[in-house]
């Protein structure tokens, strides 16, 4: 039940309005002057106040001023309740920061009305504030864990690999969690006709290999070198170790793999259901973020073969895609890759 504090120096309005109040299942609470209303406040905390503006001691603008001062009642809505109908005073009490004006004499309907606007106005409020305050913690906790993780990688050896080069193959057990340190690295699933699926490109900086190491299971795909490449190699223990003494850790590896989980679904489903054109053109596009290096003349440096497994195609039918898209002015390609020219339309395509 929500609790109101009434201020109002008139007994019979007084009277009335706490009445009417407690009918409609709010907690109301009487104060017959300023004064008594801030002690009361002070001692309640009200969810709402309903002031009248001119009493003796002290008057309605001194009691929201007071108010506004406590920082366990500056969120409290505030209305004042008053016969004063001239628009100078209704200013003056709507500049001071009041939530709403009602004249006496007043309909029922209308306070109420007025009183449940308010109340839902400052739950949507305090929801926002909340949620700003979850989403700066979380944020917190992701900046932590990327310095934990920072320093847990720092001047760890360095494995080279050349391009083409397997890193892990599916079917064996996790023994290490790898993280890029320079290349590219492309995860795939091969078919048993010997058709490759790639259904990851992971970047410099980023961690790959962990989602079998936390479902404790075996590698479920193959992992190989796009480019030559320089690649840390954490042994299992020193990573479990890790997830299991710093909670952020942990919450970063599972927010990644759920992201991971459901961007290969989206894949798989466009893979699926996509016309040619769309699955050439979705991964076109996926390949320009992975690729993109914050220049805006940059190109996929992608063989063919590995551009029709991340479209889920043939390469033949990768082929006369592309030269279509050339011709259409879509993309532009040359020995140093393919590059996007409209990125708009192959979004539209796309969607």
């Amino acid at each position: 039940m929500k609790k109101i504090l009434v201020i109002e120096d008139n007994k019979d309005i007084l009277e009335n309005t706490v009445e009417i109040l407690g009918l409609s299942n709010y907690e109301a609470i009487a104060a017959s002057n300023g004064k008594e209303g801030i002690e009361i406040a002070l001692s309640q905390l009200p969810d709402l106040i309903l002031c009248d503006i001119m009493m003796p001691e002290l008057d309605g603008y001194g009691v929201l001023h007071i108010i506004q001062k406590n920082p366990n009642l500056e969120k409290t809505p505030f209305i004042f309740l008053t016969a004063k109908t001239d628009k100078a005073d209704i200013r003056k009490g709507m500049s001071l920061g009041a939530d709403d004006y009602i004249t006496k004499p007043f309909e029922v309907t209308d306070l109420l009305n007025a009183i449940d606007s308010r109340l839902k106005k400052a739950k949507l409020s305090e929801k926002a504030i909340q949620g700003k305050i979850e989403g700066e913690n979380e944020q917190i906790q992701m900046a932590g864990a990327d310095t934990v993780l920072k320093n847990f990688v720092e001047g760890r050896h360095l494995d080279h690999y050349k391009k083409k080069q397997r890193i892990y193959s599916e079917d064996n057990h996790p023994i290490r969690l790898y993280y890029i340190q320079k290349g590219r690295v492309k995860v795939y699933k091969t078919s048993e006709e010997g058709k490759e699926l790639i259904i990851q490109i992971v970047n410099p900086g980023n961690f790959f290999g962990y989602v079998a190491m936390l479902e404790n299971d075996v590698y479920k795909e193959n992992a190989d070198a796009l480019e030559d490449c320089e690649i840390a190699a954490i042994p299992k223990n020193e990573f479990n170790e890790l997830l299991n003494s710093n909670l952020n850790v942990s919450h970063k590896f599972i927010k990644l793999l759920a992201n991971d989980i459901a961007e290969r679904e989206s894949h798989l489903l466009h893979i699926a259901y996509n016309s040619l054109r769309r699955k050439v053109a979705d991964a076109l596009l996926i390949l320009s973020e992975k690729y993109k290096d914050n220049t805006e003349d940059f190109n996929i440096h992608l063989s063919r073969e590995n551009l029709a497994a991340v479209a889920g195609t043939a390469t033949e039918s990768l082929i006369r895609t592309l030269t279509d898209f050339k011709t259409e002015k879509l993309i532009e390609i040359k020995e140093g890759g393919i590059k996007i020219l409209n990125a708009e339309k192959l979004r539209q395509m796309v969607n």
